[in-house]
């Protein structure tokens, strides 16, 4: 019996410590997989690539940046649409007896308990407490089936700090479809616009950016209209821009050395920019041909400003950085004509040689010509009879004539210019257009075409006419702004006047053959410190009123017409 107590003790001694061991085998199982997941999120994680789905994107790259709080990415709000009331018109073979007209509907019962109560109305939707003011993306898309293809963001009222400013740079800067940015009091930063700037560029179709209601201390609006920056529309509006910010931003419209290309419309409403600030910003229209509409509506601006804004848009003298840059730029203009080697294929006709052999293989060129149409006009001349070819010759000799005169022309010229083998060249094209040319000269316009179009370049505006005045050299003003918004300022007498000069001389310019634009079509000038009865605001309103795009004359009186 004690041997077999034995036995038994032992067996159940060896089953219990098998237990202990796979229990102590899966405990370190547990711990090595457990050290795994804690070297996991030690490792750094590969970098994410945007697809181009702005809502897979942001949601990624925020749950990866461990931000608590993600904002949602919504459909923009619009005001929901009544459906169609259905058609009254009875069916057709029934009912033919009866009226159109359907009859009224009794009034559903009133019940305390609101069992039969009336639906509430589908002109509104109802949502929770608060939730309207939750931060959220707002989109608007192109085709709502492919979320790819998102054309306007907009961020309202919650704070975008430099985390989620990255973030929006790398989902904004591979959306293709993507051409307006709304971001309204956003406490922006010098930062997050420095981010904000370097982020334009990739995103090759944006057309349209507000950043309204963002005051920045540092004021580098000016990054945001760069060279690169593909911006046409930019408002800034109740942004606390003072004379330090339109410095900047008058600088990178113009300068003497360059000028803003991209530029349409600039909306600086609602600011502190006083004279200074408005002074240096029409510096900038002074070289500035793009920018069609600008508004400084409601801000500081005084006589002083105005009447620079009126010099610039009538005429201005230049000065003397901007006179050595205007024969600068003249010599720049005639250099490339005189140093223009002639073309490859009438220059590898006539290597090493003089220029009075060029002008005479051209001679001899014109000869073989000549031949080659008598001959044809002999062989016509043998089927056709003996009038035709006397008509031909006379044609045949005076275009000879025509041809040794510009031969003895050239010869006199001595050595061919480039600008001499371009006008021959351009007389080629005119032949040709007209089918004067046969056989080889066919190809020449062709080699000419890339020529000329490669003269065609943007026109410096200190290139324009000058007229020499009191010592100054006086050139055209700014005519390509249309629309200008100086309402609500602190203009007086003194700056409506210079605006109604300037005005005029617009008017003038623009009956005559100098004309470069349109000039001001649209001026907004009310709510100054001069009244509106004043007669110099009257006037102004007389000149500009029928250049008005919207401006619809009064239809004519039936008197006037049967007087007419």
């Amino acid at each position: 019996m004690s041997k077999a107590k034995g036995s038994f003790f032992n067996v159940a001694n060896k089953i219990k410590m098998g237990k202990k061991v796979e229990k102590s085998l899966k405990g370190e199982k547990n711990q090595s997989a457990v050290s795994q997941d804690e070297e996991d999120p030690n490792k750094t994680p590969e970098p994410y690539s945007c697809t181009g789905n702005f809502q897979a994107d942001f949601t990624e790259l925020c749950r990866r940046n461990s931000m608590v709080a993600i904002p949602p990415v919504i459909h923009r709000a619009r005001p929901p649409t009544q459906a169609a009331p259905e058609s009254s018109k009875p069916e057709k073979g029934k009912d033919k007896g009866k009226s159109a007209v359907p009859e009224p509907e009794p009034e559903p019962e009133v019940d305390p308990e609101g069992e039969n109560a009336e639906p509430p109305p589908k002109t509104y939707i109802v949502k929770d407490k608060f939730e309207y003011f939750k931060p959220s993306i707002q989109v608007e898309m192109e085709n709502y089936d492919k979320p790819e293809t998102v054309t306007e963001i907009y961020i309202r009222g919650w704070k975008i700090d430099d985390i989620m400013m990255n973030t929006l740079k790398q989902c904004l800067s591979v959306m293709e479809k993507l051409h307006t940015i709304n971001l309204w009091n956003t406490g922006l930063t010098g930062e997050t616009v420095s981010i904000m700037a370097s982020t334009l560029p990739s995103i090759v179709n944006l057309r349209t950016l507000i950043l309204d209601g963002n005051v920045v201390k540092e004021e580098n609006w000016h990054e945001l209209i760069t060279d690169e920056s593909p911006v046409q529309n930019l408002s800034l509006r109740h942004c606390g821009i003072t004379d330090k910010g339109a410095k900047s931003i008058g600088e990178a419209l113009g300068t003497v050395k360059r000028a803003n290309n991209k530029l349409v419309t600039l909306n600086l409403a609602g600011n502190q920019i006083s004279d200074q600030g408005t002074i240096d910003i029409a510096n900038g229209l002074r070289m500035n041909r793009t920018l069609m509409s600008l508004s400084l509506a409601s801000n500081q601006v005084g006589d002083k400003g105005a009447i620079k804004l009126g010099e610039v848009l009538s005429r201005f003298p230049l000065t003397h950085e901007e006179v050595v840059e205007r024969r600068k730029q003249k010599s720049s203009q005639g250099s490339p004509d005189r140093n223009k080697s002639p073309p490859p294929s009438r220059r590898a006709d006539s290597k090493d040689r003089p220029g009075s052999v060029r002008s005479s293989s051209q001679h001899d060129k014109t000869d073989k010509s000549k031949q080659k149409q008598s001959a044809k006009t002999k062989k016509d001349a043998g089927k056709g009879g003996k009038e035709a070819p006397k008509e031909e010759d006379k044609h045949d000799k005076t275009k000879g004539k025509k041809d040794d005169k510009a031969a003895a022309k050239k010869d006199k010229g001595g050595n061919t210019t480039g600008r001499s083998s371009g006008a021959s060249l351009v007389a080629d094209t005119k032949n040709a257009a007209k089918g004067k040319t046969k056989g080889k000269d066919k190809g020449k316009p062709s080699q000419a075409e890339p020529e000329d179009m490669g003269d065609s370049s943007f026109i410096n505006p200190l290139t324009d006419e000058a007229d020499f005045i009191d010592g100054q050299l006086w050139v055209p003003g700014n005519r390509a702004l249309i629309n200008l918004n100086l309402s609500r300022n602190q203009i007086g007498e003194h700056g409506m006047a210079a605006i109604l000069k300037a005005m005029q001389y617009q008017t003038t310019l623009a009956m005559g053959s100098k004309s470069g634009g349109t000039g001001l079509m649209r001026i907004c000038v009310f709510k100054n410190k001069i009244s509106s009865d004043h007669d110099i605001v009257r006037k102004i309103n007389e000149i500009m009123l029928p250049k008005d795009p919207f401006y619809k004359p009064p239809p004519q009186t039936p008197e006037v017409e049967s007087t007419s």
